[in-house]
């Protein structure tokens, strides 16, 4: 080959080395001119510090992470995705995601998170996808939620979360999923859900819930799914599912530990005759007391529950009935023989004076 057209070509390897993949970090590989980086299952202690500036889409799923420190991703302006789930990450520091500001999917699932930093969403304002899923967050504050104004899917779920700040997911104005199910929390406060107006699903299924408050999900107006099956709920209150004003909710109740009285039928009976609610699985739903109900679906059995405390009723009221009727009676029987004995004191002296 003539040495000209060698040199040329050499050069030519060398350019395309430069702009493609000399800045690919050695363990990795990378693809379409380093848009795609891919880390995974490379037993990986931290986070690779040659990644190409134009990286669009970062892999780093299933290696042995524990942290991430501040600047981690200094200068990848260009990245939308960051995969980070499948490691031991247990600590994210201030700034480990500062530079990701056009970030749009964000993958934490599987990791050993129990706190999320203060800042963690300064320089995630167009973040779309958050998972946190499967972690150890034990509670959620809301100075570290309150920058993702474009987030539109969160998932917390599988998490040891029992409480969450009142008003934590406050400046998520276009979040349309929250994924709360798999957790440990027990009782639904007012203030959890307040000013997510386009939230569209919220699961909650599978917690240790026993309460819901009055307001919990008032300011809900475009919910379209609220899961709360699994839970230890026992009793419900009608206000708090008529709080609910949308054009129409599906709700799932299933699996709780309810007990089966005339109370629960009248709230069922309610909610049914709403016409945008809609229990998708009311035929699923068991008696866990009293205990000869056990097992039994409600549907079964609702139109009996009320019928021992109609009784009850009944008797009372006939009781009362006939003890009213019977005072009268004596009451009038009391009086005519007053009046007759009145008389017959009166025509004494009468009498008397005649003869």
């Amino acid at each position: 080959m003539n040495p000209i057209i060698t040199t040329c070509l050499g050069a030519l390897v060398g350019i395309l080395k430069i702009d493609g993949f000399k800045l690919c970090p050695s363990r990795c590989s990378c693809y379409d001119f380093s848009h795609f980086v891919d880390c995974r299952r490379r037993s990986l202690t931290s986070i690779p510090r040659d990644i190409p500036h134009g990286t669009w889409m970062l892999d780093i799923r299933y290696n042995n992470l524990t942290e991430i420190p501040g600047g981690s991703f200094s200068g990848l302006w260009s990245t939308r995705i960051v995969l980070l789930a499948g490691n031991r990450i247990h600590r994210i520091h201030t700034g480990a995601f500062e530079s990701l500001n056009f970030l749009d999917n964000l993958d934490l699932d599987q990791n050993r998170i129990k706190f999320l930093p203060g800042d963690l969403s300064d320089s995630l304002e167009h973040l779309i996808e958050l998972r946190l899923s499967n972690n150890h967050i034990e509670y959620v504050h809301g100075n570290s939620m309150r920058n993702l104004q474009s987030l539109q899917k969160l998932d917390l779920s599988g998490n040891w979360i029992t409480s969450m700040e009142s008003g934590v997911f406050r400046g998520l104005s276009k979040l349309r999923t929250l994924l709360l199910k798999n957790n440990r929390l027990t009782v639904i406060e007012n203030g959890y859900f307040l000013m997510l107006q386009s939230l569209e699903a919220l699961h909650l299924e599978n917690n240790n819930i026993s309460a819901i408050q009055g307001e919990a999900f008032g300011s809900l107006r475009s919910l379209n799914l609220l899961c709360l099956n699994g839970n230890h709920l026992s009793h419900i209150k009608f206000k708090t599912f008529l709080n609910i004003q949308t054009q129409g909710t599906h709700l799932l109740l299933a699996r709780n530990h309810w007990t089966c009285d005339c109370d629960l039928q009248r709230v069922f009976g309610k909610i049914l005759s709403v016409r945008h609610l809609h229990v998708d699985d009311y035929s699923n739903i068991t008696c866990s007391d009293p205990g000869q109900l056990l097992g039994y679906p409600l549907v079964a059995v609702d139109s009996q529950l009320c019928v021992a405390e109609t009784a009850t009723v009944l008797v009372i009221t006939g009781t009362v009935l006939v003890t009213v009727i019977a005072a009268v009676v004596m009451a009038e029987r009391n009086r005519k023989k007053t009046r007759n004995k009145s008389w017959n004191d009166s025509d004494g002296p009468f009498d008397s004076q005649e003869k």
